[in-house]
């Protein structure tokens, strides 16, 4: 037990070491762009994730495996290219790959089958190229903008949209990247994928909580733009800025985990089965004494 955690450090220090440029420039992003505030939970998150499986991994065998070599030989090479190409992604997204390969060529193809959610959790962490960003935002404006002009003509307001602006009698609002909905959705899965880890263990289960947190958040931010829509309407364009619009945003994305919640609690009715505490990955039970 010793030499793994021996082992755990001195490949922990290596990557730390080779990898310090692109983990500074994470942080960096993460702290100035609300869009990838979350990545500062991810590591966190998926550490524990890998300590809750400690008593599963001190069960599994070691067999150390050359394709994990293989692993951290091409993502390494992606890194590189990466580094040449002035390419982000490319250098963060590789460490991913050399996390896997470490736990395949030190410890073996069982500790990585344990491992394979939490290393896989730490995709969330590194933030979209941005022509994959831009691709995502604009039709989630246009989205929302559509939503919102179809709310505020059935409410009877005269409301004109170009595009991502609507134009009302007493003001002119832009759905901007900011107001896109990104943020929130990308927020929201988080949040789903911590959600159905801990209430559900049937894997189908998993995934309709986690993938209904994309409509959910999508819709929210549309009602965000209809309510501001409104609000402007009747209290003029300054309830559009500030404090309202900011606070909107909280109790719209409250809402929206509300939401999700709902939506765990239907598809634990729909599966029928309670979760236990045996249940939960890395937990024993014990069984009286006969």
């Amino acid at each position: 037990m010793r030499r793994h955690a021996i082992a755990a450090v001195m490949c922990l220090a290596g990557i730390v070491w080779l990898y310090s440029d692109v983990l500074s420039s994470l942080v960096r992003q993460w702290a100035s762009d609300d869009n990838y505030s979350h990545g500062f939970f991810i590591i966190p998150l998926a550490l524990y994730f890998g300590w809750e499986r400690r008593d599963q991994l001190s069960r599994a065998g070691l067999n150390p495996h050359f394709a994990g070599l293989v692993l951290i030989s091409f993502s390494l090479a992606v890194f590189v290219a990466g580094n040449l190409a002035a390419e982000l992604f490319l250098a963060r997204v590789s460490i991913i790959g050399v996390v896997a390969g470490i736990i395949l060529f030190v410890w073996g193809p069982a500790h990585l089958k344990l491992l394979a959610f939490p290393v896989a959790v730490l995709a969330l962490m590194v933030p979209l190229p941005t022509i994959v960003f831009n691709q995502i935002a604009f039709p989630l404006q246009l989205f929302a903008s559509r939503i919102g002009e179809m709310a505020i003509a059935t409410a009877g307001i005269p409301v004109i949209r170009e595009g991502n602006v609507l134009e009302l009698p007493n003001s002119t609002l832009a759905v901007a990247e900011a107001c896109s909905g990104i943020r929130s959705l990308v927020s929201l899965v988080t949040l789903g994928l911590v959600l159905a880890y801990f209430s559900e263990r049937r894997p189908l289960a998993r995934a309709v909580i986690v993938l209904s947190a994309v409509p959910i958040a999508v819709l929210a931010n549309a009602a965000r733009v209809a309510g501001t829509g409104f609000a402007s309407h009747w209290f003029g364009s300054r309830a559009a800025e500030g404090f309202f619009h900011t606070f909107s945003g909280w109790l719209v994305f409250a809402v929206a985990f509300v939401g999700l919640v709902v939506v765990q609690q239907i598809v634990a009715r729909w599966t029928g089965v309670p979760l236990q505490s045996s249940d939960v990955p890395g937990e024993q039970t014990c069984s009286p004494a006969q």
